[in-house]
């Protein structure tokens, strides 16, 4: 007997594809291997120059919505003469208009004129909107929804939760259908502001194990004593203020000057200029690689030949913040060792001294000092690396999540966390 078909998924994202947002793209590749038909709809156009083997394997549509309403004036227009005939146009607009007398800015504009091409646009066949993000993607997806007259849900992140207005995400959370995130301090943010906690589900990302197998070769026990075999620390993020760059060059640059080291840094960003005049005027210029953007190949080339993973993740002034690094996540799946700020969604995977190092935010005197117990001692390293990722290979299995999305997008057939990626 055939299996009853899986609706069609409509899923607004930021921007696809995306070298930093992989986990968006684990997520809706298991979807797809569950069954779900998808048809993506961006906000912006891509701008990476790689992709991650996953973006290939996808067999998703794609819809990219005007990026700037002012460059596709047409399909806008035709947006509009579309919403008009839908009653919910105007029961929206009274709403809308007092959002943007809360936030009188170009980008509430943008999200309503994206909304209406959306609805003129709907991917044909879509039965269930989904928002990734519940910031601008989610605003998108709300006012489409409403203009339509359907429900819609979404997943919420990090920088989402924590720089968006408790107003806007109370109004969001009473009109989706359910939303889920991915750490237990989001969790408990989104539940405090939702009229119906049990709505707001957590749901760990995880990995993809497939993809992240086990690593069974002994690294080696370097020690940091050796000027022409030192001690490989790597990090992997975008160079922008909450990954703390600085305060992660200010830690290596108080390191003793006994020990020898390299760090090499995986990932663009906008920063990387700063910090490069940064590790020049700290005298570590000559020990520090910037590799620039990477694909998954190449990060996971990287976690196998280093002995140190570090990331010295921060809240900004505006609250921007890291969720669980996915990083960290594939890093600990290689028996990497890892170091780093105990903020957020991080004490989730590094529970205690057993599976990693932790460090207060901001503090690059705390961090060094962690760094150098890390370089000086390679079997505690190997044995917090063993640890961390016994946890990820019990814990972040990616397939859970899925099930869990399955259930709630299909809450009519049983969910399967058994899919395998072809």
């Amino acid at each position: 007997m055939t299996a009853p078909a899986r609706p069609r998924l409509a899923v607004v994202v930021k921007g696809y594809p995306r070298l930093s947002e992989t986990f968006i793209a684990q997520e809706l590749r298991g979807l797809e291997l569950a069954g779900f038909p998808l048809t993506i709809i961006s906000l912006r156009h891509p701008t990476d120059r790689k992709r991650h083997p996953v973006h290939d394997e996808m067999q998703a549509q794609i819809l990219y919505l005007p990026e700037y309403l002012h460059e596709e004036p047409a399909r806008v227009l035709r947006g509009l003469w579309a919403a008009l005939r839908w009653p919910g146009f105007w029961r929206l607009l009274p709403a809308f208009l007092a959002d943007l007398a809360r936030d009188p800015s170009r980008n509430r504009l943008r999200r309503l004129g994206q909304a209406l091409v959306l609805v003129a646009e709907w991917p044909p066949g879509s039965e269930r909107l989904h928002a990734h993000f519940i910031h601008t993607p989610a605003s998108v997806a709300d006012y489409a929804a409403r203009i339509r007259g359907i429900g819609w849900s979404v997943s919420a992140h990090a920088k989402d939760i924590w720089t968006s207005p408790d107003w806007e995400l109370r109004g969001k959370l009473a009109r989706a259908s359910w939303a889920v995130t991915c750490t237990a301090s989001g969790h408990a943010h989104l539940q405090a502001l939702a009229a119906d906690a049990g709505r707001v589900h957590l749901s760990y990302h995880g990995l993809n194990l497939d993809r992240f197998p086990p690593f069974d070769t002994p690294r080696p026990e370097r020690d940091g004593s050796k000027p022409d075999d030192p001690v490989r620390i790597v990090s992997v993020g975008r160079a922008v203020p909450k990954k703390g760059y600085d305060v992660l060059l200010r830690a290596l640059a108080r390191l003793p000057a006994d020990l020898h080291w390299r760090f090499d840094h995986l990932g663009g960003g906008g920063e990387l200029p700063g910090l490069q005049a940064l590790a020049e005027s700290l005298g570590i210029a000559a020990r520090c690689r910037w590799l620039g953007s990477v694909d998954q190949n190449e990060v996971l080339a990287a976690y196998r030949q280093a002995d140190i993973f570090a990331l010295a993740s921060r809240i900004t002034a505006d609250g921007d913040r890291d969720g669980l690094p996915n990083v960290l996540v594939e890093a600990a799946s290689q028996r990497l060792a890892c170091v780093a700020s105990n903020i957020s969604g991080i004490p989730e995977l590094i529970t205690g001294p057993q599976t990693g190092w932790l460090v207060p935010p901001e503090d690059a005197e705390a961090l060094s000092a962690a760094l150098e117990q890390a370089i000086r001692h390679p079997a505690d390293r190997a044995a917090r690396g063993n640890a961390a990722e016994a946890h990820v290979r019990a814990h972040l299995d990616y397939r859970a999540s899925i099930a869990h999305l399955a259930d709630l997008f299909d809450p009519a057939l049983p969910a399967s966390s058994g899919e395998k990626d072809a």
